[in-house]
């Protein structure tokens, strides 16, 4: 036998679905910024390694560095390149746009920065 419903109940599924759906959607929107920023700083360490372990070996570290680190990573980064006695440290900084609606422009721009030392070996 069928549950008979009130006629002023009719609705109250849509209306729990739109009152619901916006949060669903900002915290989809807010996983996936976290996501992306992640993504960022762990590119971000992998390009100041790659640079630190080309600066170590090569006989100009500076420019060694700077390609090494933007080969590993397509990200508009600065590279600076410190060369003291017996190391060589390769500093990387990228700030993140952070362009994913609504919950980028919330936070705003996001600076990811790494640095890797690493001895310096004869070339």
């Amino acid at each position: 036998m069928p549950i008979s419903r009130r006629p002023r109940d009719r609705g109250q599924a849509a209306v729990e679905f739109a009152v619901a759906l916006p949060l669903v959607v900002i915290a989809m929107l807010a996983i996936a910024q976290v996501g992306v920023t992640i993504r960022n700083e762990v590119a971000v360490e992998l390009a100041a390694r790659e640079g630190a372990r080309a600066a170590a070996v090569s006989a100009q570290s500076g420019g060694a560095a700077t390609s090494a680190a933007r080969r590993a990573v397509a990200l508009p980064m600065d590279v600076s390149v410190s060369v003291e006695a017996a190391t060589v440290s390769v500093t990387v900084t990228y700030v993140d746009p952070t362009d994913i609606a609504i919950i980028g422009a919330a936070i705003g721009p996001v600076t990811h920065s790494a640095t890797a030392t690493m001895a310096l070996e004869p070339p």
